[in-house]
């Protein structure tokens, strides 16, 4: 990465003052990499940036403009390194008034006199001004500062044509030096301007006088020549004379002034005509003055200057007249389709629509410029939608050719069986902690960006297009403050008339949006012909749950951003429709995708025990339930104006059976576990905790696991599953608002005890058979025959082996699970005694040694294991002892007590794990 630049610094300006306009050059470091780099320029808190010219980082030229802060810093902004500082600043000088006969610089263009009386332009002669020194004295100009002046005289000035002038400043501005005779000189002068006023009209008549009274001499000689000669003839004589000398008079006065009255005529015309033309200039210029306010942007000017034309020429009959406004008509035709194009044209602020509106409902535009604002409004809207569908579907076929787009369901998703997996075990009971790690930050499929995309453009753009209808509906599009009533009331009433044809447009745009959404979520939701126009996505996997939450709340926003415009709630059903088949869509595939993570649960039991004969794997069952309830709390939680997701029946029926499918497979994942053979399972080891001094026995760290263990160890579980897991996980499911949960919990525990009591028969035919198959061969070893034996001295060996069988058996069964003990116990015990009961019952006769041996030996059996006696064992053995002859004589009596305590003596400590306080412990 480049290093930032320093921040502008401006280190000089010259000239540093000058009046408004002024051409500064501003000098200093890091004034930017170019003219697009330069951003601001502010000068004593003006804006200068229109003016800016950019020559090189070092220096900027540009104009000061009329900032109301007499002096200020340069303020310099770039992109590249930010707003700038100032070590120098600039001082604004207010521009001095230029008299007529004022030295100046700079042309002043005395046509366009700034009269301060009214305020305002006015062309009148230079001649008619009055003088700028009205004293006819020297200006000595003071150096008293000007604040102080002001202070001074509050509201007044010192322009002797302003109507606030103050003699008092005037001369402290002006003659603050001047002596007190030059001040009367001034008086003098003064009373002579005055008096000059009043000999205007004799000023004409003294410059005549002279040919006044060579015209009276004249007269008055003809009248006394006439009244001397007395005679006709000389009347005569003389009247000719006259009337030929006024003839020739006449004559040279004619060719003298000739070509002076030419002159006057023409000038008298043109100047009737320049009249003309400066009354109606406004119509003559009007054309070229719409041309240069239409190229500025200045429409308001324009539409003023209209309708003004408009009422003052509109029904002339004058031609000249005519011609020029029909040339104004030409344009203002020209500026209302210019007006319409803006108005239809796209993208457009709301803002901008409503002002073009109003122009051209200002010129009289036919037709309804609003509606055809909204129609236009509408397709775009519409047209937007379906383009970006369009682009990102093509983006994800391009993506799937390249690099397949990456999926929640894909083995880089946040998944609990990889959370627990992670340790040896863990504790029942406590609370699942997971969380969002390094996998959700990849790129999310195509089609979860294009539903944020696709809301936030509708979300974007509905709420103009909704403000443009209600400004439409109240009239407000043509006057904010009710000036124009009756564009008001046709614009409501067009409105009334057009309302079914907007509900048609809303209603078109809610369902290209949500049938755009279905095509990309639930495509199998869209009828056979809408599959072309709002589908096309690639669809080989599926939206895991996590994704479609995340859709689902992506959709609520929308819909509340929605509701928020006071759009009628039946425009917006569909897409509360759109959000219970989310909903219940996402609730479907969490629950598949969970059958299918405890599917892999069996790849993940590691057949490391606890102290109460349980591996992880119930507990990362339970987890994993939870945490797909978890999941799922956001999409079963109704929100204002939704429904529940469990309110149809089909969607009852579907999640409950998915939920007796979830339980099903893991107790196939148990079978799974403990029935497999050696080779298919992971080489795993069981350890044991060793908190009882009195266990008895243990499975070495280094010993793999046989088929008898791995059946204890999954009757383990299963108890625990029965007793709790199963119990906890209908606590959720009710928690969740689940329906058919009893049922749920019945199939489940009948379908886990099927499992069990198949579990236990197979354990129990691989421990009991064996030592039931060896009593036989035991009892007749030696041809022992009982008709003729010995007397008995003890109990036989293959009874002793027996019970050594039994106590492993014991052992194998309290290592892995205390509370499994009673239970195999028992079912060994009664397949021992049965079997004891079958063999002395198929002995046709017995000694009186035989008899007291068979019943030493039954006894011996029955007395060791009697805490795991059952009624079903207490029947058999009580079988065989009915088989046998009864003891007649008390020394029989007694040898059989004695042999019984020698053999309990004997065996005290192999015959520890029956005795009672054993059992006690065991259950403890």
């Amino acid at each position: 990465m480049s290093r930032a630049r320093q921040p502008p610094l401006v280190t000089g300006i010259s000239p540093n003052e000058g009046i408004s306009w002024t051409k500064v050059t501003i000098r200093g470091e890091n004034l930017g990499t170019g003219p697009t780099d330069l951003i601001g320029l502010t000068i004593c808190g003006h804006n200068c940036l229109l003016t800016a010219e950019w020559m090189s980082a070092s220096k900027i030229v540009c104009r000061v403009g009329q900032a109301k802060n007499d002096k200020g810093d340069i303020i310099v902004t770039t992109k590249s390194g930010g707003k700038g500082t100032s070590t120098v600043s600039f001082k604004l000088l207010k521009p001095e008034k230029i008299g007529i006969l004022d030295q100046s610089a700079v042309w002043v263009d005395e046509m366009n006199y700034y009269d301060m009386r009214t305020d305002r332009n006015k062309g009148i002669p230079p001649l008619s001004l009055r003088p700028a020194n009205p004293l006819g004295i020297e200006i000595d100009k003071g150096r008293f500062p000007q604040k102080d002046l002001e202070a001074l005289f509050p509201g007044m000035s010192a322009d002797f044509t302003s109507e606030n002038f103050s003699a008092a400043w005037y001369l402290i501005e002006n003659h603050s030096t001047t002596s007190f005779d030059q001040l009367k000189t001034a008086v003098v002068n003064l009373k002579k301007q005055a008096n000059k006023k009043n000999e205007g009209s004799l000023a004409y008549v003294k410059g005549g006088l002279s040919t006044f009274f060579e015209a009276q001499d004249a007269l008055s000689a003809i009248h006394q020549k006439l009244e001397a000669d007395g005679t006709e003839k000389v009347e005569g004589s003389m009247t000719q004379k006259l009337e030929n000398v006024l003839n020739r008079a006449s004559n040279t006065a004619d060719t003298l002034f000739q070509e002076v009255l030419g002159r006057k005529d023409k000038a008298d015309s043109t100047r009737n005509a320049l009249n003309v033309l400066q009354r109606f200039k406004f119509l003559f210029n009007l054309p070229l003055n719409i041309e240069r306010n239409i190229q500025k942007g200045d429409y308001d000017v324009v539409i003023n200057d209209y309708e003004k034309a408009k009422s003052l020429f509109g029904k002339t009959e004058v031609q000249v007249f005519r011609k020029y406004y029909a040339e104004v008509e030409t344009r203002i035709e020209a500026l209302r389709e210019l007006l319409l194009d803006k108005l239809l044209e796209t993208p457009s602020t709301l803002h901008d629509q409503k002002r073009y509106i109003r122009y051209l409902s200002d010129l009289h535009a036919p037709g309804d410029p609003a509606w055809q604002c909204i129609g236009a409004q509408h397709q775009w809207i519409l047209q937007l939608m379906h383009n970006c569908k369009e682009s990102y579907v093509k983006e994800q076929k391009g993506s799937l050719l390249h690099s397949p787009m990456l999926d929640l369901d894909s083995d880089v998703r946040p998944s609990p069986i990889g959370h627990l997996s992670q340790t040896a075990s863990l504790k029942r009971g406590s609370s699942f902690q997971s969380g969002r790690d390094d996998a959700w930050r990849y790129k999310a499929p195509q089609q979860v960006v294009f539903v944020e995309k696709l809301t936030k453009l509708v979300v974007s753009q509905l709420p103009n297009f909704w403000k443009l209808w209600i400004s439409y509906v109240n009239g407000s599009l043509f006057s904010e403050t009710a000036e124009k009533s009756g564009q008001m009331e046709r614009s409501k009433k067009n409105a009334r008339q057009r309302q079914n044809d907007y509900k048609k447009m809303i209603q078109e745009v809610m369902h290209s949006l949500v049938k755009l959404i279905r095509g990309a979520l639930l495509p199998f939701s869209l009828r056979e012909g809408e599959t072309r126009q709002y589908g096309g996505w690639d669809m080989k996997s599926e939206l895991s749950g996590q994704w479609l939450t995340h859709v689902i709340q992506t959709v609520r926003l929308s819909s509340e951003s929605l509701t928020a415009l006071e759009i009628p709630n039946d425009m917006l059903q569909i897409i509360q429709d759109l959000i219970l088949d989310l909903r219940v869509r996402c609730i479907i595939v969490t629950l598949q995708h969970t059958a299918e993570d405890i599917k892999r649960l069996a790849e993940k039991e590691d057949w490391v025990v606890d102290n109460e004969g349980l591996t992880s794997l119930p507990s990362q069952f339970e987890q994993c339930i939870i945490h797909s309830l978890q999941s799922l709390k956001t999409v079963l939680d109704c929100k204002p104006g939704e429904a529940s997701v469990f309110q149809q029946q089909k969607t009852q029926e579907d999640v409950c059976q998915l939920s007796i499918g979830i339980m099903q497979v893991f107790i196939d994942c148990l079978e799974q576990l403990s029935t497999k053979p050696d080779g298919d399972i992971d080489t795993a080891h069981l350890s044991v905790d060793v908190s009882s001094p009195d266990l008895f026995g243990s499975i070495h760290e280094d010993s793999s696991l046989s088929s008898e263990q791995r059946l204890l160890i999954a009757l383990s579980n299963c108890r625990y599953l029965e007793r709790h897991t199963f119990l906890n996980i209908a606590e959720h499911f009710e928690k969740h608002g689940f329906q058919g949960v009893e049922k749920i919990t019945q199939v489940s525990m009948e379908s886990l005890k099927d499992l069990d009591q198949r579990l236990f028969e197979m354990y129990i035919e691989f421990k009991a058979d064996p030592i039931v198959g060896s009593l036989e061969p035991g009892i007749y070893a030696g041809y022992f025959d009982w008709k003729d034996c010995l007397v008995p001295a003890g109990v036989r060996n293959y009874l002793k082996e027996a019970l050594v069988n039994i106590i492993a058996v014991h052992a194998e069964v309290f290592t892995i699970s205390k509370d499994l003990v009673p239970r195999v116990m028992s079912r060994v015990v009664e397949a021992v005694s049965e079997e004891l009961s079958r063999l002395m019952q198929c002995v046709s006769s017995f000694s009186k040694n035989g008899a007291l041996q068979a019943r030493l030996e039954i006894c011996a059996l029955r007395d060791t294991v009697a805490i795991y006696l059952t009624p079903e064992s207490n029947s058999s053995f009580k079988q065989a002892l009915e088989a046998l002859p009864q003891l007649s004589s008390g020394t029989d009596k007694k040898l059989l007590e004695e042999l019984l305590n020698k053999f309990k003596s004997s065996m005290h400590l192999q015959l520890t794990c029956f005795q009672a306080s054993s059992s006690a412990m065991m259950k403890t």
